[in-house]
């Protein structure tokens, strides 16, 4: 273990007990609930887990899921009921990572996981503005909460403001432990100046005790009842864990596997469930803590779960009286780093994905976290989709004294030989484009010409529509008596023109632009 590992561990430990405690108040369970999951999830992800700065424990969207699915079961019993949940949970990420559906993720683009990490990070900041000024709301969404902010404390605003400058000054320290540190001074604070007493809102006591692990004793059909209600909080967990795991783990060059960030969640959901835990996952900003605290390895999770559990056992009692606002502050100041608009600047500079990113984070912002990485990802495959099937079909000529062909729009020096054109699509053929790309190819051969070359460097394969559509462009120049040529044909469409029996053009098919050109028209003896 790194002397950094054990710092980071204090720091995401003093970030973790009043969390816990404010997602317990979420679901509607005892804040003991969050802590056993806290250490449960640390413990488990720390041992098979991939990402270094990963912390897994209860998290907000989970806990309100959560809340919503005993709030539809009013009759079941709830302890139990929550503990099923999460050991459906780990029944779901167990059989996801054993399918590989996480493969499924790298289909959630750089830009998409930036404008999410940046939308969770203004959604978390805008939960904690009404526990930093004191104000108590109903709940609902961040903006709704944001509008019922009157009648703010003035000690709540000054402890908060003060926690939140002395947190973003001692982060300059990588040796010093700021959220600990702050959150000690804290406590301190609310006992010399009475807190309490001046309308300063306090965490709360926590109820300490031995759990010892166990199943919950429903029938199969209580079991049953719970899977519609379980599927959409396993969604919710996992976008919002891959989010901050691969977000982080991108921000720094490094690399996590979906497959095994499935299974070490669904270890850690079941170590929790069995210890009458909460669902758990990696949420954003104990991962943002970690990264800030300068973690190195997963130990930081680890130490952050024995020293969670240390003080739920040691220091419970003066926890409880630990001011609300100075956690706000904590969360606040840990996040902040994540609104850096560096990334969308340079989607910007690029004239790529901009936009991706931009409605990526209003997406979360607007829709909530798991609907809108739904919608970021619809997003992003759409414009994906768009550009597959709207690509540019641009013209080839040689260079001068080489074999080189290049888009002549771009090269004026390149020039087409007499009586041929030379065409190639910018994206791969398949059913969605082939039509619209043959025709365009088509309408470009010039009157007089006596072959066309096609070159299909970016076709690794051809679907059955793509091959009729090629085929179909061979007969029509045919009859205009324009011989077809193709060029880069790769062995997979080789394949399929020989299943198709086009042995024609099969014949007519070379390995480059170069050979394709000789072929079309034999140089004069």
């Amino acid at each position: 273990m790194q002397r950094a590992d054990l710092i980071a561990g204090l720091s995401v430990a003093g970030l973790l007990l009043p969390e816990a405690v404010a997602y317990a108040a979420i679901a509607g369970l005892p804040a003991e609930r969050a802590v056993a999951a806290a250490i449960a999830g640390c413990l488990a992800y720390a041992a098979f887990g991939g990402s270094r700065f990963a912390i897994v424990s209860a998290t907000s969207s989970a806990a309100a899921i959560l809340a919503a699915t005993l709030a539809a079961l009013p009759e079941a019993d709830r302890a139990a009921t929550a503990s099923a949940a999460v050991l459906i949970v780990a029944a779901l990420f167990a059989g996801a990572s054993v399918l590989q559906l996480g493969n499924l993720t790298q289909m959630i683009s750089r830009p998409v996981l930036r404008g999410f990490a940046f939308g969770v990070a203004v959604t978390i900041i805008l939960r904690q503005l009404p526990a930093a000024l004191g104000v108590q709301v109903a709940g609902g969404s961040p903006w709704a909460e944001l509008r019922n902010l009157a009648g703010w404390n003035g000690w709540s605003l000054g402890v908060s403001a003060v926690a939140l400058a002395a947190y973003v000054g001692l982060r300059r320290f990588r040796a010093v432990p700021g959220a600990f540190m702050v959150l000690l001074v804290g406590i301190l604070a609310s006992h010399s100046l009475d807190l309490g007493a001046r309308g300063v809102a306090m965490v709360g006591a926590l109820s300490v005790g031995v759990v010892w692990p166990g199943v919950p004793g429903l029938s199969f059909a209580e079991w049953s009842r719970l899977v519609p209600y379980v599927v959409p909080l396993a969604l919710i967990l996992f976008a919002e864990s891959w989010g901050t795991v691969s977000g982080l783990a991108q921000k720094h060059g490094e690399r996590v596997k979906p497959a095994r960030e499935l299974a070490a969640l669904g270890l850690a959901n079941l170590a929790s469930g069995l210890l009458k835990g909460m669902p758990v996952g990696a949420g954003f900003s104990a991962g943002a803590a970690a990264e800030v605290a300068g973690a190195k390895t997963r130990a930081t999770g680890a130490v952050a779960a024995v020293v969670l559990a240390a003080l739920v056992v040691l220091a419970a009692p003066q926890v409880a009286v630990l001011p609300a606002p100075v956690l706000a502050a904590v969360v606040i100041g840990t996040l902040a780093h994540a609104l850096d608009p560096a990334p969308f600047l340079r989607f910007w500079h690029l004239k790529r994905d901009f936009n991706i990113a931009v409605a990526s984070a209003l997406a979360v912002l607007l829709f909530g976290v798991l609907n809108g990485m739904l919608i970021a990802v619809a997003v992003s495959l759409v414009a994906f989709l768009r550009r597959l099937s709207t690509p540019h079909v641009v013209p080839l000529g040689r260079l001068p004294q080489s074999r080189a062909y290049v888009d002549t729009s771009r090269h004026p020096r390149a020039t087409q030989p007499e009586h041929l054109t030379i065409w190639r699509p910018s994206e791969p053929l398949f059913f969605g484009n082939a039509a619209p790309v043959m025709a365009r190819v088509g309408d470009g051969a010039r009157a007089g010409d006596k072959a066309l070359v096609l070159s299909l460097e970016d076709t690794f394969d051809l679907d059955s529509s793509a091959l009729d559509e090629l085929l179909a462009l061979d007969q029509r120049l045919a009859a205009r008596g324009i011989v077809m040529h193709l060029a880069r044909v790769h062995d997979h469409v080789r394949d399929v023109l020989l299943a198709a029996d086009a042995q024609g053009l099969l014949a007519r098919s070379s390995y480059s632009v170069d050979e394709a050109v000789t072929a079309a028209i034999p140089p004069a003896p």
